[in-house]
């Protein structure tokens, strides 16, 4: 297979419009007659809405698509679809859409239908942009989920009686990692059903503010006291816009009740500010990240006390943090009482939108990429699954938190948190039989697809790659190897993934690190080991690996739904087609 290239990445893909409320429109077009397809006639929009009351009583494969290419809520002048896709549509999807193409291959409800990698380069840039912190992308896969049928199930209760063939669900922890999973419609209890596992991280190199945030002021700048997480606040930070975000802790008084808020202030805030080459130091190299990347939030002014005003009584978080910001953010919550916030989560992440670049705009540039690239791509493949009466297996997906530190916490994969939600699906499925024995064969018919961003090659480092192993954007996943376990890859389990590129005319790259450099890790290995699941590494490739901003292909998120759904689509005819 020769290099992809991108055929409808439009201009329009490098801005991001903010989502909308839905639109309606009054162009005329013409329509198929719904009860004669083969007879044209002239429709409005009314006549394909009336036929979508009819049409879409069940999720119709064109609301499926519109749930995948992120329609709802975007600009009109974005939402291009065909009319065969428009009359399967439900009413206030059909208020959103653009009626006018300029040729049949420009509906996105048809792209998206068919798996091409260009209709998720959009979809993706806007999900970067919208969702910065491990927070917000669990909301987000939340709502999509919640969007396309999966029922939540909570973890304080029994899920006895609750699961069943055909039935979809998810189940989040920490409200920082989250897991989704369809059974098949074909599975009959007794059995012991099979899972196809994505497995990926969300979590990304951050700033994180300190529990004392509040920093004394210097030469006239108020500055905000952070803390990398992983290996943030390297280099590359310097210098960047960085907006503030994650998760507020906020009790109600007049309930009690303590809750946990999202908030976003998507504006440059803080800048973390580089030493003149006049003064003879270079900036590259090690600098004291405690004392010398201290973010700047503002000037202070003649006679300002806002960094030792008190917002609350003695012991009150809010005095730790600094009053403006405390301001700020009780602001954009609409939080009465500071006080009423107990505590938060929050960072610093790159302000600029995700976008396409290059001559062609056949590259992405955007914070974040690793890795919610390949958990985007896993989400979005799940969701884009076919639902064939015979399937007897389990399609899940699985995103984890704090894959960059270790994954040791309680929401990271080498906590509890995938085998025991696969251990209760089983036992749910199976309330009479259920022991070691059926779990013991569960885990024996799996497969984990640990997927993490691979490197691509880089262009001015080529000396620091193996010739035969220098991965490209735009041509394909990468199958991660090393001979050292930092990899879960083996021979079976590169085959099986070369069967899945088969089924579905996907390419595989191969990727293994010099034996003079160090190779990284991922979550693949402590899964594969603690389940016992035949497993591989896999994932897209990216530039610039653990910078504030990297960059990959723009067909490489779409590629990554393409094999994502067909590694959940093809595991079970795969797994039969080996002796056992």
């Amino acid at each position: 297979m020769t290099r992809r290239s991108p055929s409808s990445v439009v201009d329009s893909y490098s801005t991001l419009p903010v989502r909308q409320s839905p639109a309606s429109t009054s162009s005329p077009a013409a329509f198929y007659d719904f009860a004669n397809p083969a007879a044209m006639g002239p429709a409005t929009p009314s006549d394909v809405a009336r036929n979508s009351r009819s049409t879409a009583s069940t999720t119709s494969k064109a609301s499926q698509c519109f749930l995948l290419a992120d329609m709802d809520g975007r600009s009109v002048r974005d939402n291009r679809a065909c009319t065969t896709c428009i009359a399967q549509l439900r009413p206030h999807e059909v208020s959103q859409i653009n009626w006018h193409l300029d040729n049949d291959d420009d509906c996105r409800l048809c792209q998206v239908a068919a798996t091409k990698p260009e209709a998720f380069t959009k979809p993706f840039c806007d999900f970067l942009t919208e969702n910065p912190t491990v927070f917000h992308t669990v909301d987000y896969c939340k709502t999509k989920l919640h969007s396309a049928g999966y029922q939540e199930l909570p973890s304080r209760e029994s899920w006895a009686g609750k699961i069943h063939a055909g039935g979809k669900y998810y189940v989040s922890r920490n409200g920082s990692s989250i897991i989704a999973f369809a059974v098949g419609r074909g599975y009959k209890t007794g059995q012991a059903p099979g899972f196809a596992m994505v497995g990926g991280h969300i979590d990304a190199l951050t700033a994180r503010l300190k529990p004392v945030s509040t920093k004394p002021n210097k030469a006239g700048f108020l500055q905000l006291g952070v803390a990398p997480y992983a290996g943030a606040l390297n280099e590359t930070w310097w210098d960047r816009d960085l907006a503030i975000g994650g998760r507020v802790i906020v009790r109600d008084p007049k309930t009690g009740k303590t809750s946990s808020r999202l908030v976003r202030l998507d504006w440059p805030i803080a800048k973390i500010p580089t030493l003149a080459p006049h003064f003879g130091v270079g900036m590259m190299g090690q600098k004291n990240k405690e004392t010398q990347a201290v973010p700047v939030v503002g000037l202070e002014s003649t006679g300002d006390n806002a960094q030792t005003e008190r917002l609350g009584p003695e012991g009150a978080f809010v005095n730790t943090q600094p009053p403006k910001l405390v301001k700020l953010i009780s602001k954009e919550l609409g939080v009465k009482s500071y006080t009423d916030i107990v505590n938060w989560e929050l960072e610093l992440y790159d302000a600029q939108p995700a976008q396409t670049i290059g001559l062609d705009r056949d590259m992405i540039s955007a914070g974040r990429i690793d890795d919610k690239l390949c958990s985007w791509g896993a989400l979005m493949g799940l969701l884009a699954t076919d639902d064939d009466e015979d399937d007897t297996y389990v399609k899940m997906t699985a995103l984890f938190d704090d894959e960059e530190i270790g994954s040791k916490l309680r929401q990271g994969a080498g906590g509890s948190f995938l085998p025991s939600v696969v251990e209760r699906t089983v036992e749910a499925l199976n309330p009479d039989t259920y022991g070691p024995g059926l779990q013991g064969q569960v885990y024996a018919k799996s497969f984990l697809l640990s997927a993490d961003v691979s490197h691509a090659g880089n262009p001015n480092f080529l000396g620091e790659y193996l010739p035969d192993h220098t991965p490209q954007l735009n041509v394909g996943i990468v199958v991660a190897g090393d001979s050292n376990g930092h990899m879960t890859t083996d021979a079976v389990s590169t085959a099986i993934l070369s069967r899945v590129a088969e089924l579905v005319d996907h390419r595989l790259q191969p990727f293994q690190i010099r034996n003079d450099s160090r190779s990284g890790g991922t979550i693949g290995p402590m899964l594969s080991s603690f389940m016992g699941c035949k497993a591989a590494d896999a994932g897209m490739p990216q530039l610039s690996m653990h910078s504030v901003r990297a960059t990959t292909g723009s067909l490489d998120p779409g590629l990554g739904v393409q094999f994502f759904k067909g590694f959940l689509d093809h595991w079970e005819t795969v797994d039969g087609e080996w002796e056992h």
